[in-house]
């Protein structure tokens, strides 16, 4: 077994590599740029090699200082994470030729798949669903629209080299293409210093389904179920799950089947990804094609982690070192349901903008122990290990007896599903686990030479609702101040009745929230909550204001009686030793505030309640439940008076054209004196490696351009005026 490990990379995913190398009792080291000097991932490491300054292609895509770092370091092995240079078959190659073996797939086998248009045709020849599309070299922008025209739209534009869901784009006809074209092959070569496309046909109400595969060098190959990632975002996954509630076991079958013979054509081993597109309109299960091989850890591998009880990133290193698999297809058995939730650093109330900036307060819900298996203890006897029986160090508690595999079904989704649950009774009934991944601390910083990622946020339960709603508990105690994020966001796509159905597609938030994201709605037994926390909090604070020394006269009682308002609605609050009345109506609500209290633990009818709380000159911003809540907050006898009040007019900015983002302003199409329509392209801004076109919102005439292509512009820059 090796004795150190270098991690080619940052953030959490540096920091998961490095968790499982410790506990295998391997030493650690870590690469840093100027910029991640004193992040998590470097005071984790037992070692630390600094590479360069912050740009990735100055740091972290230098193989040349990694292998030197790792020489100077004694490092036998490296882990390139994912992203970076972890599939890069000439970093891989390098590795080998330096004599330090690479945590990761062949060379040969990262080539064959790392193109996208030489990997279909791969595929296709080891008898693996491809979609119908022009995978040959395309000229110019004329050609593919000649070539969209012939496969019928909607098409899919695709970077060659591209993944992460940069350099693609969807076209609905002729004029997305010409819009389009160029913008695809201008992100493939900033993101992979390659600009070839192709087309594909579109498959309608898509689902994009994947297969993780583990390989050892002795010829084992093996599938470890599926994953459900169609909640996407500009082509980026948002939500995961395993298992998929669309797939039967049926369809399970012949997917990882399809997969496993890819693997096998190209050689492969370590852990790998075989992407599928799936035609959620197919009932027959047979409707899936494939999309891409990532030959690397995927972000999302810890769902599969959680229902199959392996740790990936182990069996990674194991099997780098040369030891087999040891264990076979039949051995792998799936249990309960795991979601994975990505929390970003952007804005989705401003159109999901990046946000980069520190992390003033940062503080995610306290994560349980992940329960591991040994690969040698996957079954025994033919019976699966429920989860219950397993302690600490993720084996078998010898006093417990293990119980048969239950078959469960799943109502949500019609399918019924394999999957061996944990026994149910006593305490394990309903028991889930939460696990968050990340890669940063309060006080560190959120920048825009990266990806936004802040952390992943994991649950396990028994069932897919119960694991949902896990997640639902677990977003509302994530606290994070700085940068914007989508915990909100997250939050109100767990609570969606169609998410929580199984009935989703690729397109689900683009049809869902056709025009933005505003914040999940609430109930009116939850607005009612809300008021009655705002009051309470509100007399908390009257109530030490009052014990203020130095007052005139004596000690005012604070007022029991509020009108709190929330959105449009207005409710009385009566706050007294009984308990809380809401317009007159008892309340079961059970909650403690101190001032200065930053989350609010209450119980709302026996069941939990988190919201995170801040203070405002009026009243108090409440958090929960997928949105923010702004409740004003006054004395009953002086609330009628509020409506005196001169309402506050905001400035009308929409003759300036603002940037939306921190960004790179990187062309500039109109000039002073030109005349503009509405929704006429105005400029492009880059930021985190995708570009942005910013529209003229109506139409008019530039009278002053304030930017120029090159500069960094800050969020609300004035790029351009119009008159």
């Amino acid at each position: 077994m090796f004795k150190k490990i270098l991690v080619a990379n940052r953030g959490e995913i540096a920091c998961r590599v490095m968790r499982t190398a410790k506990k295998m009792g391997i030493a650690t080291v870590a690469v840093y740029s100027d910029a991640d000097a004193r992040s998590p991932h470097v005071l984790m490491a037992d070692e630390a090699v600094r590479l360069g300054p912050p740009p990735a292609g100055e740091s972290y895509l230098l193989a040349d200082l990694i292998l030197a770092a790792a020489k100077q370091t004694g490092a036998d092995c490296i882990h390139p994470g994912y992203g970076f240079l972890s599939e890069r078959e000439s970093f891989a190659r390098a590795c080998a030729e330096a004599g330090i073996a690479f945590v990761g797939p062949p060379p040969n086998a990262i080539a064959a798949m790392g193109d996208k248009i030489e990997s279909k045709k791969l595929a296709k020849a080891a008898g693996v669903n491809v979609v119908p599309g022009f995978l040959g070299e395309i000229d110019s922008t004329d050609h593919a629209v000649e070539i969209a025209s012939g496969i019928g739209y909607p098409v899919m534009m695709k970077a060659s080299a591209g993944g992460g869901g940069k350099g693609m784009r969807l076209a609905y006809s002729e004029q997305d293409v010409r819009e389009g074209f160029e913008a695809t092959k201008r992100e493939g070569l900033a993101s992979f210093g390659d600009d070839r496309v192709f087309i594909e046909k579109f498959i309608e109400s898509p689902r994009h389904i994947e297969i993780q595969v583990m390989g050892d060098q002795h010829g084992n190959i093996v599938y470890l179920g599926e994953r459900e990632c169609s909640i996407q975002r500009r082509h980026q996954k948002v939500v995961e799950e395993a298992p998929s509630p669309f797939v039967t076991p049926k369809m399970r079958k012949a997917m990882g089947e399809q997969a496993v013979a890819l693997a096998r054509a190209v050689g492969y081993y370590s852990a790998g990804t075989v992407e599928l597109i799936v035609s959620g309109a197919d009932t027959t299960g047979e409707g899936f094609y494939f999309l891409e091989m990532n030959t690397r850890l995927q972000v999302e591998h810890p769902v599969t982690e959680a229902i199959t009880g392996l740790d990936l990133v182990e069996l990674m290193i194991r099997v780098a070192a040369g030891e087999p698999l040891g264990f076979t297809q039949d051995d792998v058995v799936l249990n309960g349901w795991a979601v994975e939730n990505r929390v970003y650093a952007e804005d989705p109330y401003r159109g999901f903008l990046p946000s980069i900036g520190r992390l003033v307060r940062y503080n995610p819900p306290e994560s349980s122990e992940t329960p591991y298996l040994s690969p040698s203890r996957l079954r025994v006897s033919g019976r699966s290990v429920p989860w219950t029986d397993l302690n600490d160090a993720g084996h078998r508690s010898p006093e417990t007896g293990l119980g048969e595999g239950l078959s469960s079904s799943d109502a949500t989704s019609g399918h019924a599903l394999s999957q061996p649950l944990p026994q149910a009774g006593g305490e394990q009934e309903g028991e889930s686990y939460t696990r968050v991944d990340d890669g940063v601390r309060e006080g560190g910083e959120v920048s825009m030479f990266y990806d936004p990622m802040i952390a992943k946020l994991i649950t396990w339960a028994p069932t897919r609702i119960e694991a949902i709603d896990a997640q639902i508990d677990a977003l509302d105690r994530f606290e994070i101040v700085g940068p914007g994020n989508n915990v909100d966001f997250l939050s109100a796509l767990m609570q969606h009745p169609r998410f929580r159905s199984g009935n989703i597609t690729t397109g689900f938030i683009a049809e869902e929230y056709p025009d933005g994201f505003h914040g999940a709605p609430p109930s009116a037994e939850l607005v009612e909550a809300l008021a009655a926390i705002a009051a309470f909090a509100a007399t908390a604070e009257a109530d030490r204001a009052r014990r203020t020394d130095g007052q005139l006269g004596k000690r005012l009682r604070p007022p029991s009686d509020w009108s709190v308002k929330i959105g449009e609605t207005e409710h009385l609050v009566a706050i007294s030793t009984r308990g809380i009345t809401v317009d007159d109506s008892d309340l079961d609500i059970a909650l403690e505030y101190t001032p200065g209290d930053r989350v609010v633990e209450a119980e709302l009818d026996d069941a939990p309640l988190t919201v995170r709380i801040a203070r405002t000159r009026t009243g108090f911003k409440l958090t929960t439940r997928g949105a923010t809540h702004v409740a004003r907050v006054l004395p009953a006898h002086v609330a009628p008076y509020a409506q005196h009040l001169i309402e506050k007019v905001p400035p009308d900015l929409s003759r300036f054209l603002l940037c939306p983002m921190p960004g790179l302003l990187m062309r500039l199409d109109v000039g002073a004196g030109d005349k503009v329509e509405a929704g006429q392209p105005l400029a492009v801004v880059e930021a985190m490696k995708m570009e942005n076109i910013l529209r003229a919102e109506k139409a008019g005439t530039v009278k002053s351009v304030n930017a120029a292509p090159g500069d960094s512009l800050a969020v609300d820059a004035v790029i351009l005026e119009m008159e």
